[in-house]
């Protein structure tokens, strides 16, 4: 499932294929099954009127949820590159060839957190996480010898501010990793497929154009929240805006 709505544009067709489905199928059971009196058409609807506003509250409920995993990536993106920056100002503290040293690898470290968020292969996304623990491992032994032969408070600020550094990388992995619940998902498609069957059931005189309409909508609604949830995938992204500027005013003179 996860893999599927890791790749909007193909859910967007598999889910206009099953609801299209769901619609014709309605059509055909209302075409060669019972058909309704009027007491059970006032039921009917009652019934698919009740199914519409819980597709739309579980459409609503979903997009909350995406939309704010969305604003916390948005977040810690520009919470890492402060503690980026803030951290390589705070190299002053150290001895010159500790903070030359350290420098280099935290420039290393900003282009590899940028190209975080502009890769799009699995593969390469994975090679740039054992990457950055490599580094992020190299830039805390190459202050720790010198904060702990000088555990002065300066020196104690600049392991702090590498501390953040570190701490903000996991955080933004975590985030990445908070996806929307499975369970969400299915919900979800179930009353959509629920609603299309209802209304190719119910609707005796509408067109084929009309038909469509609800099976686009729903998919429509199901891509967006697809892409917007999806971090690493589709057109809704979060950019590294803040990183890139923090790593220009980290160049080496």
């Amino acid at each position: 499932m996860q893999w599927l709505v890791d790749r909007p544009p193909l859910f967007f067709v598999t889910m206009l294929a099953l609801f299209v489905g769901c619609t014709t199928v309605g059509v055909f059971a209302r075409i060669h099954g019972h058909r309704l009196t009027s007491a059970e058409r006032a039921e009917f609807d009652l019934v698919r009127n009740a199914m519409f506003t819980l597709l739309g509250l579980i459409i609503g409920f979903a997009i909350s949820m995406a939309v704010n995993r969305y604003d916390l990536r948005k977040t810690l993106e520009e919470a890492e590159a402060n503690a980026i920056g803030t951290e390589y100002l705070r190299l002053d503290f150290l001895p010159p060839e500790t903070a030359a040293k350290t420098r280099a690898l935290l420039r290393t470290y900003a282009g590899q957190r940028i190209a975080y968020y502009v890769v799009l292969d699995t593969d390469a996304m994975a090679q740039n996480a054992q990457e950055t623990a490599k580094t992020a491992a190299a830039l805390w032994a190459a202050i720790g010898p010198d904060v702990a032969a000088r555990p002065t408070p300066l020196a104690a600020l600049a392991a702090s501010g590498m501390n953040d550094v570190l701490n903000a990388y996991g955080y933004t992995v975590a985030a990445w990793r908070n996806r929307l619940p499975v369970e969400v998902w299915l919900l979800l498609i179930a009353v959509a497929a629920g609603c299309n069957f209802l209304i190719g059931f119910g609707a005796e005189k509408l067109s084929s154009a009309t038909h469509a309409i609800l099976p686009i909508a729903a998919s429509l609604a199901v891509l967006l929240i697809a892409d917007v949830e999806g971090p690493g995938n589709g057109f809704v992204r979060v950019h590294p805006d803040n990183l890139i500027d923090a790593a220009a005013s980290m160049r080496a003179p």
